[in-house]
């Protein structure tokens, strides 16, 4: 198979939310490292799966963000850690409904590249859905690791059909090719995706996306969005840089895969006396008080391929948003 490493079937629990967000080319040199090298060894991959997997878990079964705040970086971090502070406000007794999340079947994309930040993509199977069925899935799952003395920690998440995964570019030693942030070979650079995202969310261009669920049909949704004595507002706005920035992997049929991030904001204002709805989870990360106004704060993390330049494709060459992932991480009340 030419997706990565294969290993031996690999059983271990993993976070529920989304997956890397760092440049996918941001060298940053520690102690004079300007070697190309793997991003980590494959069994340096696994532990790091494992470790991750356990601290979620815990982190999950007690309702404590504080379980596993050192293996969650970036968007997955955001979402796990605000969601995990939320349910500890109304839950302080822990998670009675806790199933740990398992792994197997565990593949790793590892590429190549010089100095710090390194990293890695775990492609796994979870326990969480249908296996060889309509619901089958694979998780896709970025790690990185600042510096030599640092741990790994899980940045991205992506959740998507077996059949949705391209092959990826790998060298003779089974390593693959990350993407450059601007890189004028393709449709988009990574490094403009999160912008040209939530400007095609708020005016509909650029034109480069592929309807689906994430790009027109959301769009629609909210254009369409009614109820009487509500007003709805939306503003998105980029994440493109630090922890938030893309990555990419470039794959066979000449594009790439890659994970950005963004944020974005719902608020909705109300006619004299009525009042928006405040559930516990908005509830537990709100400051403010609810009168006639609410706006709900949520990072989001998006996998996409994207088709080289000029490339003949089903999409007519856009950008095919695969999987996105949202999080409410804050609230204020008006």
């Amino acid at each position: 198979m030419t997706r990565g490493l294969r290993v031996s079937r690999l059983t271990a629990g993993l976070a529920a939310a989304t997956v890397l967000c760092l440049t996918a080319s941001g060298c940053v040199t520690v102690h004079g490292e300007l070697e190309v090298l793997p991003g980590a060894t494959e069994s340096e991959a696994a532990q790091a799966l494992k470790d991750f997997t356990a601290a979620y878990n815990a982190a999950d079964k007690a309702f404590d963000p504080a379980l596993d705040a050192d293996r969650v970086t970036g968007s997955l971090g955001a979402i796990n850690q605000a969601g995990l502070k939320a349910r500890q406000t109304y839950s302080p007794g822990g998670n009675k409904a806790h199933e740990p999340l398992e792994l197997t079947d565990a593949t790793y994309i590892i590429p190549k590249k010089a100095g710090w930040p390194r990293w890695f993509l775990a492609d796994t199977d979870s326990n969480r859905d249908e296996d060889g069925g309509k619901l089958d899935n694979r998780w896709l799952v970025v790690f990185v690791r600042s510096g030599p003395d640092a741990l790994w920690k899980a940045s991205y998440l992506g959740v998507v059909a077996p059949s949705q995964i391209p092959e990826f570019t790998l060298d003779e030693d089974g390593l693959a090719t990350p993407v450059e942030p601007q890189n004028g070979e393709l449709t988009v650079s990574p490094a403009d995706l999160s912008i040209a995202y939530t400007e095609y969310l708020q005016k509909g261009t650029p034109d480069v996306f592929a309807p689906g669920t994430s790009t027109s049909v959301w769009r629609e949704t909210r254009r369409t969005t009614r109820r009487a004595g509500f007003s709805y507002q939306y503003i998105d706005q980029p994440l493109t840089s630090g922890g938030f920035g893309p990555l990419g992997l470039r794959t066979e049929d000449g594009g790439a895969l890659v994970f950005f991030s963004s944020k974005h904001f719902e608020r909705q204002v109300t006619a004299e006396g009525l009042k928006p709805e405040v559930n516990a989870d908005v509830k537990a990360l709100m400051t403010g008080e609810v009168t006639n106004s609410l706006t709900k704060e949520r990072v989001s993390s998006q996998l996409a391929h994207v088709p080289a330049r000029g490339q003949a494709s089903e999409t007519g060459g856009r950008v095919r948003v695969l999987n996105r992932l949202p999080g409410l991480i804050a609230a204020k009340g008006e």
